[in-house]
């Protein structure tokens, strides 16, 4: 196939099509096909690999080879040079296989009188499906033309893989998206449900890979892709409001759109033979193999433009729009990439959980799941490439742990730990209206966290003492604009109004970090969650802050507030907010307006320093409430977001402890409130410990309250904290073992 022309090629996709069209099962069809790609290149092998599981290739047919060594040569991802070509998504051309960095020879195959060697990856968008190999006796390296011949081929076969082509009981390949698959990711808000895939991107099918007509296909690619650059630029029109770094990612984007690069090697893929679907598909899967190699994170970020484009282009040539027109399934699961909090809300209680392939725990993502009660894993890295809409999918929030069409026995054990999870819901409502006093006579109280007011119905269904936490970045988070100061006026007023009596603790913006404004120009930190967020924001911005104050004081119409201000690390920031607030609270008073008739002022207490703050930090405090998963996680050094060590470290390790029992001190002598909110108030074995060493009050979750009330009613308080006292005096690192050991014997 030296010297092929583009006639050739169309030729041979098209045998390659009426071949797939024929009878016969799929084993026959490898076979044929082997044959004739042999055949049209003119080499003594063609062989085709593919993925027997994640880690293994098969080789499941050839032309050239022992024929005996069909479905009997396995090798591992990253073995030899197929196992190289299939691990890095490149092809590998060589004129003299045996000298090759890695190669491995299998001599069931026969292959050691072959010299030359070229295998292309079988891939679909980024998804491994094979390796396609062609080999000859003569030792010569494959010409570009055959090359990227043979890349054409192969992006067919991928087709083709995809649709279920090759799979069948004769050659013992199982149908793609059919198989259990477990996804291992990370907890995003905990819970267990059950129910089946919706997502939030369809995949595009595309069931045509073969082009009849080169020009009439290259005319629909260019109409599409005039669309297309059509869309960015209005996108671009509608961004005139928008900073000058928001617009240079929308004017890389039209670059993109625009290149004439891209379109051109569409072409080429059109003119060899392809649909204009395969090409936009064949050139989105080569370039995502080669960005994926990159260790350099502004390329690897282009992916998401790359994959976005090409899935624009690929609905606009096949009319398979976002909205496909299908219902959503019983007990919708949401699975997507990603995903924003306005389209999370926009579901609403619809969904029993969502699967997220990014995001992050402090996510804004992550704050509305919590509204919502429902479980979240991130970072179930590929999902929504294996993931059908309607796929059975169990959801396991606590462990992070996803498993996709899962077998019955699987199934059934997570069905019991729901029904177990819903046994003992009902009877921790039968604790709803009573207090959380233990056996000594101590009483916790028990305050939830919220940040919509979807949360606050859970207020009094959950017997919570009042909202210990109100997170007000969310509503920032949600608009495409400053919210204006009226809108977050009449919010705080309605979310006062739901409470009733029952206390309040604002939080101002805490933005930063994993959680950025759209509107808002983005910092490029090496490490956001120690950067320029939360309250080092509202006091490089006192605009924003002034007006957030002014709106929580109106929405207060006179009844009493609490105001707490995130990520204080110096007594001065605390200073410097106090003094705004109570400026703006005299204005509101000099020009007439009700002043709440109590105004309590605290402080998050997220960073160590905070702990060793002189006494007068502590008597301007009127709280002070330990933001524990900052805090935590400054202590010990220790990334909440990186799975490696986040879980590395236990909270009830006695030289965090004897850190929150300083601050508790601290509190003590100065008389001021104390109150610990995070994911370990909600935890109720930490939540005993931390109660035992003296804190009061603790915010969590809703659905936690429960489990918490529940363990401090059996327990005795004064007893626990002698156990944990004398654990200390012996030396023991955690003091969890001594905890549980107590628990066990309630």
């Amino acid at each position: 196939m030296v010297d092929r022309s583009e006639s050739d090629s169309r030729t041979l996709l098209r045998r390659l099509r009426d071949t797939l069209a024929t009878g016969g099962g799929a084993q026959d069809r490898l076979d044929r096909i082997t044959a004739l790609i042999a055949d049209s290149m003119r080499t003594h092998v063609c062989s085709i690999y593919l993925f027997r599981d994640p880690e293994t290739l098969e080789l499941c047919a050839t032309e050239g080879l022992n024929r005996e060594a069909v479905h009997q040569t396995r090798m591992r991802l990253g073995e030899g040079l197929v196992g190289r070509v299939a691990r890095s998504g490149q092809p590998v051309n060589t004129g003299n296989a045996p000298s090759e960095p890695g190669f491995r020879y299998m001599p069931e195959t026969g292959e050691e009188i072959y010299s030359s060697f070229l295998g292309v990856p079988i891939q679909r968008v980024g998804e491994r499906l094979g390796v396609l190999v062609v080999q000859s006796r003569e030792a010569r390296e494959f010409s570009d033309d055959e090359l990227y011949g043979l890349e054409v081929v192969a992006m067919v076969l991928a087709e083709m893989t995809e649709l279920g082509a090759f799979t069948g009981e004769q050659n013992g390949i199982g149908a793609t998206h059919r198989f259990p698959v477990m996804f291992r990711g990370a907890t995003g808000q905990e819970g267990a449900a059950e129910g089946h895939v919706w997502l939030h991107e369809p995949r595009v099918v595309v069931t045509n890979p073969v082009g009849d007509d080169p020009e009439a296909e290259k005319a629909r690619l260019e109409q599409a892709v005039s669309s297309l650059q059509a869309q960015i630029d209005d996108m671009l029109i509608g961004a005139a409001q928008m900073d000058k770094e928001q617009r240079q990612v929308l004017e890389a984007y039209k670059m993109l759109a625009h290149s004439r690069g891209w379109v051109r090697r569409m072409g080429e893929d059109i003119a060899l033979g392809l649909s204009a679907e395969a090409a936009v598909e064949k050139e989105q899967s080569t370039a995502r193999a080669r960005l994926e190699l990159s260790t350099d994170p502004y390329l690897r970020e282009r992916l998401h433009d790359l994959d976005d484009l090409s899935n624009r282009l690929l609905r606009l040539l096949t009319g398979q729009g976002s909205d496909t027109g299908a219902e959503l399934p019983l007990n919708p699961v949401l699975v997507a990439r990603n995903i924003g909090p306005a389209e999370l809300l926009d579901y609403g209680r619809k969904l029993k959980g969502v699967v997220l392939e990014e995001g992050s725990v402090g996510s804004h993502a992550a704050i509305v799941a919590r509204a919502l009660a429902i479980p979240l894993v991130i970072h179930a890295t590929r999902i929504t490439m294996e993931a059908l809409n309607g796929d059975q999918i169990l959801v396991d929030g606590d462990q992070g742990f996803v498993h996709l069409r899962p077998e019955e026995t699987v199934a059934a054990a997570f069905r019991d730990k729901i029904a177990m999870q819903a046994v003992a819901q009902k009877r921790y409502a039968d604790l709803r209206e009573l207090p959380a006093t233990d056996l000594s006579g101590q009483t916790i109280s028990l305050m939830m966290n919220a940040g919509l007011m979807a949360d606050l119905p859970s207020l009094q269904g959950s017997g919570a003492d009042g909202v210990g936490l109100f997170r007000t970045e969310l509503q920032f988070l949600i608009r495409t604009r400053v919210p204006r100061r009226s809108e977050l006026a009449a919010l705080y007023k309605r979310v006062m109004d739901a409470a009733g009596e029952k206390r309040v603790q604002f939080r101002t913006l805490d933005i930063g970090s994993d959680k950025v404004l759209p509107y808002m120009k983005p910092q490029d930190e090496p490490n956001p969650a120690m950067g320029w967020r939360a309250i080092r924001v509202g006091l490089d911005k006192p605009g924003v802050l002034r007006m957030q104050l002014q709106a929580l004081l109106r929405g207060a119409e006179g009844r009493p507030l609490s105001v707490m201000f995130p990520f204080i690390a110096t007594p001065d920031e605390f200073h410097a907010a106090k003094a705004s607030l109570l400026h703006e609270r005299d204005r509101e008073a000099s020009l007439g307006r009700p002043v709440p008739s109590e105004l309590k002022i605290g402080a998050m207490l997220e960073t160590p320093s905070l702990g060793f703050a002189p006494d007068s930090f502590f008597e301007a405090c009127d709280f002070i409430s330990i933001g524990g998963n900052d805090l935590k996680q400054f202590f010990f050094a220790a990334d909440r977001e990186n799975e490696r060590v986040r879980r590395r470290y236990d909270t009830l390790d006695t030289a965090f402890l004897t850190f929150l029992e300083r601050i508790i001190a601290r509190c003590e002598v100065n008389h001021t409130a104390l109150s610990f909110c995070g994911e370990d108030a909600g935890r109720p074995i930490e939540a005993l410990t931390f109660a035992a060493l003296g804190i009061r009050s603790l915010s969590m979750r809703p659905a936690s309250i429960g489990p918490v009330k529940h363990l401090i009613r059996r327990a005795n308080l004064d007893d626990l904290r002698h156990l944990i006292l004398e654990a200390r005096k012996q030396g023991a690192q955690s003091v969890r073992p001594v905890v549980t050991h107590y628990l066990a014997g309630l």
